[in-house]
């Protein structure tokens, strides 16, 4: 009987491990072919591993909560035949040609590939005295950056059992090296010293429900936390009539539902019209790094997901200007669908260069969107809602019943000042308030 073994799948070139949540198969269990074997965990997003092959669970090679490298063998399945055991040979010799082939063009090995004998034993222990367990790549920053083992247990994880993540271990470096430049002295004078926010240890009361944040929510935390830090923040807003629009995709609404299987919302039209002011002012398309901006050549908008759990998630449109509205209606469904049921690949909310977090699904009608980092602006919609404007027309003012709707955008002040964030916000609302009626998806 021959044997397929199944390997931690790549997910992006940035992820380079992830944690095995749970085994969904024991050994001895039959397994279909393309059906979940494990779920499992990033930094970014939870997935799930299909087994490409039928056959039966012959090992499990980890257990629940290890964290393992992309590329590794993490179970086996027995097979019927001998064919299986050359596809598995086959899938090794392709893997080791597409390593190969990188390693010609230099690719950057991250810091987490497999190291040798001698540098795992310069490491610090997997566990802890606490029992917890510290990935290769935690560790071989701690051993980069001098930490003992105590600080490490120190440090809180927003990982699974409280594990540390790559983002965790930074954020301390981070706070350490700016309390350390804050208590020196430059040009004979005291720096002033970046103190963090400690939240004082709030006690439950009787009847209180304690309920522990998901390693989802600890991520979110992280990065909101950090993206108020990092950007200055400055929120625009304009108000705009869109009831051409709205009179527009009640005409097609139906017609796309019936011919394509798609519904029509508010949100492929709002990213359609980002994406077309985005050509036109790049420096909103950019990242900061130091004291150098970098104009992103793809326009990658990434639209904010409400989940079940109440957790939120960003999948990502890449090339979001590549495609028309009816491929953007497509993309966005399907992301959507897929995010809610927790189907997304690690990849798909990875390297989004805007963001648009449409606020109006919610009734909302006004925020002020805190920015996704690393990018420099987010764009908030609001509520739709009629009200009675006055209009100037050939024959005086007069008033009429109007869609009317709030943009908002939230941008770094720090590379983006307020005539151009107000330019660009402008340019958006023009896209959407001079709707072509007349043209057809």
């Amino acid at each position: 009987m021959a044997k397929f073994e199944i390997v931690m799948p790549r997910m992006g070139e940035s992820i380079t491990e992830a944690t095995i949540i749970k085994w969904l198969k024991k050994p001895g269990e039959s397994i279909a072919e393309d059906e979940a074997i494990a779920e499992i965990a990033t930094d970014k997003v939870d997935s799930e591993i299909p087994s490409p092959v039928e056959g039966t669970i012959h090992e499990l090679l980890y257990e629940e909560g290890d964290t393992v490298e992309v590329d590794k063998v993490i179970a086996i399945i027995s097979m019927e035949g001998e064919d299986s055991l050359k596809e598995s040979e086959d899938s090794g010799k392709k893997q080791e040609k597409e390593d190969k082939k990188s390693s010609e063009k230099n690719v950057e090995i991250p810091l987490q590939e497999a190291k040798t004998d001698d540098e795992e034993s310069q490491l610090l222990p997997a566990k802890g005295a606490s029992g917890r367990f510290y990935s290769p790549l935690v560790r071989n920053i701690a051993k980069e950056e001098g930490l003992s083992m105590a600080e490490l247990e120190n440090i809180e994880g927003s990982g699974k059992e409280n594990r540390v993540t790559k983002d965790d271990i930074l954020a301390y470096l981070k706070n350490r090296k700016d309390k350390v430049v804050g208590e020196g002295i430059q040009d004979g004078q005291k720096t002033k010293t970046k103190e963090t926010i400690q939240l004082s240890d709030v006690k439950a009361q009787k009847g209180d429900e304690v309920i522990g944040m998901t390693r989802l929510r600890k991520l979110i935390v992280h990065h909101m936390l950090e993206s108020k830090e990092t950007s200055v923040h400055v929120t625009s807003v304009v108000e705009i009539d869109v009831t051409n629009l709205v009179n527009w995709r009640n005409k097609y609404k139906n017609v796309l539902e019936k011919r394509e299987g798609e519904k029509l919302t508010f949100t492929p039209i709002f990213i359609q019209a980002i994406a077309k002011t985005l050509r036109e002012y790049p420096m909103l398309n950019s990242s900061l790094s130091g004291d150098n901006i970098i104009l992103r050549k793809n326009i990658n908008i990434g639209m904010a997901t409400a989940l079940p759990d109440g957790n939120l998630i960003v999948p990502v449109i890449r090339n979001a200007d590549h495609k028309n509205l009816l491929g953007l209606a497509k993309s966005v469904n399907d992301l959507a669908n897929r995010a809610r049921t927790n189907k997304l690949q690690p990849d798909e909310i990875q390297d989004g260069t805007f963001t648009l977090t449409n606020l109006g699904t919610f009734d909302t009608i006004f925020a002020t969107p805190i920015i996704n980092q690393p990018q420099v602006a987010i764009l908030g919609t609001g509520a739709i809602k009629k009200k009675p404007v006055v209009i100037e027309t050939e024959h005086g003012d007069t008033i009429a019943i109007r869609s009317m709707m709030y943009l908002f955008m939230s941008y770094d002040h720090r590379i983006i000042d307020g005539a151009m964030g107000g330019m660009a916000l402008k340019r958006i609302g023009e896209y959407l308030q001079n709707w072509d009626v007349n043209q057809t998806i």
